[in-house]
Formats: C-alpha cells, sequence, structure tokens
C-alpha cells in the first residue's frame, strides 16, 4: 500500500515519491490508448457504413455524460477516496472499451452500440477528471507541485506527437478493433495501478449531497479568481477549438498546401507543447495565475497568422509559440488551483471549472458554423483570435487574479 505522507524535507523531487510513480506511470500507460482512441472510433463508425452523421451523434454521445455527470464527480471527488475513484473509473472505461473493440471485431458494431459504449466512457471520465486534479495535491508536497505537473505532461504530450500516428498505422494495417482493444488494455492497467495508491478520503464537512454543492457553489463563487478564470476559459476554448480544429483544415485547404502544411503546422504546436513542459521544469513564476493568463493568450498567434494568410513558415512559429504558451498556462493554472483550493474543495471548484470550459465545445462549434454563412472562414479566424486576445487582456484586469500567486 502506498500513502501520500510524505514529508517535503525527504524530497528533492516529485520522482522519489514511489506513489507518484505510480500514478504518472498509471496516466501515461492510459494515455497511449487515449491518444489512438479518438481515430479508432471513427474508423470504427465508417466501417460499419456510418457516415458524418453517425459519427457527429457518436461523438456528442461521449461527450455529454461527461458534462451532465461531472458536478456528481467533483462531489464524489471530495467525498470519498480519489484513488478508489479513479480506479473504478478506468475499470468502467475499460470494460466499454474493451465491449466496443469485440463488437466492432465481430462485427456487429452498430452507431446505437458504438454510442452507447462511448456514454459509459465519458460517464467515467466525469468521475476521473475531478478526482486527478486533487490526486496530485495529495500525493506529492506543496513545494514541489508545479515540478509535479510539469512531470505528468511531459510524457503525455509526447504520446500526443506519436500516437495519432500509431494508431493510424494499426487502423490501416489490421482494423480499429485491435486500436480500440490496446485502449481497453490500456485502462485496465492504469485502474490496476492506481488501487494501490490508497489515498486517504479527504475531510468533507458533514452533510447531504443537495448542502454540498451548494456549499461548493458558494465556495466556487466566492473565489472571483476561479470563476473569472472559469468565464474566460469557456470563451477562450470555444474561439481557439471554432478557429484551430474547425477552421484550420478549412483554410489551409484553401491557401496552403491542404492536409500536408496542415499536418506541419499540428506537429508544430505538438512540439510547443513539448517545448513548453521543459519550460515549466525550469522556470518557477511567482504570479502564477497572472501567468497562465497572459500565456494562454498565445493561442490567438495561429489563427491570426492564418487568418492574414502569412507564409506557412510564420504560421509554424505561431503555433510552436501557441503550444508552448498553452503548456505554461496548464501548468500554471493547476499548480495555483492546488495551492489555493483546500484539499477538500478541490473536486467539486475542479467540477465547476470543467463544466464551463467543456461547455465551450459544443458552444464554439455552433457559432462558427453559423458565422461562416456571414463571413469568410479568414474573416472568422481572425475574429477568433481577436476574442482570444480581448478575454486575455480583461482576465488580466481582475484585481483578485494577481493575488493568486505561489505559496511554495
Amino acid at each position: 500500500m502506498e500513502t501520500a505522507a510524505v514529508s517535503s524535507k525527504t524530497v528533492s523531487t516529485p520522482l522519489r515519491i514511489a506513489a507518484f510513480r505510480r500514478f504518472v506511470a498509471a496516466d501515461l500507460i492510459s494515455k497511449t490508448g487515449s491518444a489512438m482512441a479518438p481515430l479508432a472510433l471513427a474508423y470504427s463508425v465508417i466501417e460499419e457504413g456510418g457516415g458524418a452523421g453517425s459519427l457527429g451523434l457518436v461523438l456528442a454521445v461521449n461527450t455529454v455524460p461527461t458534462i451532465l455527470f461531472l458536478l456528481l464527480g467533483g462531489l464524489f471527488a471530495d467525498r470519498l477516496s480519489r484513488s478508489r475513484i479513479l480506479f473504478l473509473g478506468n475499470l468502467v472505461a475499460a470494460g466499454a472499451q474493451g465491449a466496443l473493440a469485440v463488437t466492432v471485431a465481430t462485427g456487429q458494431a452498430t452507431t446505437v452500440s458504438i454510442a452507447a459504449c462511448g456514454f459509459v466512457s465519458g460517464t467515467a471520465a466525469a468521475f476521473i477528471v475531478p478526482a486527478t486534479q486533487g490526486t496530485v495535491a495529495q500525493i506529492v508536497p506543496g513545494e514541489h507541485l508545479q515540478r509535479a505537473n510539469a512531470l505528468l505532461r511531459l510524457p503525455g504530450n509526447a504520446v500526443k506527437v506519436l500516437g495519432p500516428a500509431v494508431g493510424g498505422f494499426v487502423v490501416a494495417t489490421s482494423s480499429a478493433a485491435w486500436a480500440l482493444a490496446w485502449d481497453a488494455c490500456t485502462f485496465a492497467v492504469a485502474a490496476v495501478l492506481l488501487l494501490g495508491l490508497r489515498l486517504a478520503v479527504p475531510p468533507a464537512a458533514a452533510g447531504g449531497v443537495l448542502a454540498d454543492l451548494r456549499a461548493g457553489w458558494r465556495g466556487f463563487w466566492s473565489r472571483t479568481w476561479l470563476w473569472t478564470y472559469t468565464a474566460a476559459g469557456t470563451v477562450l476554448v470555444a474561439a481557439w477549438l471554432a478557429g484551430f480544429q474547425l477552421l484550420g483544415p478549412l483554410v489551409a485547404a484553401r491557401r496552403y498546401a491542404g492536409a500536408r502544411d496542415w499536418g506541419l503546422v499540428q506537429a508544430a504546436f505538438a512540439c510547443g507543447l513539448l517545448a513548453g513542459t521543459l519550460v515549466c521544469l525550469r522556470w518557477k513564476p511567482y504570479r502564477l495565475l497572472a501567468v497562465a493568463v497572459a500565456a494562454g493568450g498565445g493561442l490567438a498567434l495561429p489563427l491570426a497568422a492564418m487568418a492574414w494568410s502569412a507564409p506557412l513558415p510564420l504560421v509554424l512559429v505561431a503555433a510552436l509559440l501557441a503550444g508552448v504558451g498553452l503548456d505554461v498556462a496548464i501548468v500554471a493554472w493547476t499548480t495555483a488551483f492546488q495551492q489555493h483550493v483546500p484539499s477538500a474543495e478541490q473536486g467539486r471548484m475542479s467540477a465547476f471549472n470543467g463544466v464551463g470550459e467543456r461547455l465551450a465545445i459544443p458552444l464554439g462549434y455552433l457559432v462558427t458554423a453559423l458565422a461562416v454563412h456571414v463571413w469568410s472562414g479568414q474573416g472568422v479566424l481572425l475574429a477568433c483570435a481577436a476574442v482570444i486576445a480581448a478575454t486575455t487582456v480583461l482576465n488580466l484586469c481582475v484585481p483578485d487574479l494577481h493575488r493568486v500567486n505561489r505559496l511554495a
């Protein structure tokens, strides 16, 4: 059994903590499967004869339960052992992906069965996400939190670069079922590793579920820096997804060399994420939240570059810088959250923050779909870049934000 009872005086790096090494290993193994899953899921729909409508339904059914049950997952993360929640969540996800792999391999998959498995996986994610947020703070002493968060992201970012390519090779040479089966196996292995953490139950106030949710909302609203960051993040994520994920490939097809150049842009962004992680291993800013907000504003750069039809090398540099900024923002934000939100509230606070940012996904796509009927794709891209820049500046004007600084 491994616990979080580690003194900051006995360790010089988070990697010397056995529980943290176990957590990193489980996270990395799980991400090797998750990196292949989106491509495998898409081709499993295609293999059973579905088109864009079927794929859209499957993706929506996978996303909706995460939004619906995220607050409940946050509540559980503050009332139960987070390691037990992570174990059960990964086990359920393994079962869902395993069942999907079997139906695809045997030719029995339908849009309904694929969507049903996706619903179960999305529900599991709703409990895994808030439990994960508070787990690192239970394992690692406060002064090592930023390094721990960066070390968690380093292998994960590397997997994001290699995973889709490996997944594409597996699907092309065999079938989507093998990639889905691998995803199921990684969830199962992660579950076994996480079971060994045995984290203590966070100290919770007496009261029922509704009372805890009301208390969580009061705690969320009382922290001006938290709800303003969440609101700004919802707008920023919507603009980024609409500009980069939705319009980016279309603009690349019209103004650049299509899929080849768009692949280079995505690779540059992924390399930026890796570089940002390395920056966070060395740089420890004092103004954590201000740095998180300012660094996130860098997402406007590649959108503006593509909107102005900048030469490809300039777009690649912009994408690289955006990746660096995003990873610095994520690590700085996570560290600030862990240091300034008590452990007993981190599940609910993380859930409230997560609901806001996940609502940005349908919001961004819907607004963009309407906007492209009025403006050109490049015009909408420029508008997305302007929204990101304006949101960043407005968030930096919140006085409470500048009080959330490094504690250790």
